[in-house]
């Protein structure tokens, strides 16, 4: 009886990592992640949180040479860092190319000081990419959107390698989700929301 007891919890075991593992279509090894500055990162959460595919988004600072970076060093441009986010995707249901067309409607790559009324190095824009591949689909996106009649003026937004990745103070991550009146204050106040929906319409917010 005993090993027949043993048995038993043995299948049941055995069955329960077999329905988990099959509960689970995107084990963590196949994903990646992309990281994007575009001005203030409170504005760059929502559109990536609500884009299928994106299994995560962290905001922080990036492309600064100091390792302690934290909102008050790095919004006083003491560090060299932007604001910055990084993107954990699913290449299976969304690719870096989609999430290159997200960042575009998103900002102002005509902007050299910054973006909207944010000025200064931290809030930059700036596409930091990963390897040889991205730089490539990156630059191609680029010279598409120049090509592409939207824009008057050059696109200027920097393609850089990417640098190490601090995140940022957990009261600065979803934002929009835990304090969404003043989030709405700010996003439209900074003159981001007026100029997306001159360039883009009814998609500046999606």
């Amino acid at each position: 009886m005993k090993q027949f007891t043993i048995l038993i919890a043995a299948l049941a075991t055995l069955a329960g990592a077999i329905i988990s593992e099959a509960a689970d279509p995107t084990p963590a090894a196949t994903t990646k992640t992309a990281i994007f500055a575009g001005g203030c990162f409170w504005c760059m959460q929502p559109p990536y949180d609500q884009a299928k595919g994106v299994v995560k988004t962290v905001v922080g600072y990036t492309g600064g040479s100091e390792a302690d970076a934290n909102y008050e060093k790095v919004s006083g441009h003491r560090t060299k860092h932007r604001e910055a986010i990084q993107v954990t995707y699913d290449p299976a249901q969304i690719s870096y190319d989609q999430l290159l067309d997200i960042y575009w409607r998103q900002i102002n790559p005509t902007q050299t000081d910054g973006q909207f009324h944010d000025i200064g190095l931290s809030y930059q824009a700036a596409i930091f990419y990963g390897n040889d591949e991205e730089k490539k689909r990156a630059e191609a996106s680029k010279e598409k959107l120049g090509k592409s009649g939207k824009f008057q003026k050059p696109i200027v937004t920097e393609l850089l390698p990417v640098m190490s990745f601090y995140p940022a103070e957990v009261y600065h991550q979803k934002y929009y989700l835990k304090n969404p009146a003043d989030f709405e204050a700010y996003h439209v106040g900074s003159g981001r929301v007026s100029f997306l929906e001159k360039i883009w319409g009814g998609m500046s917010r999606k």
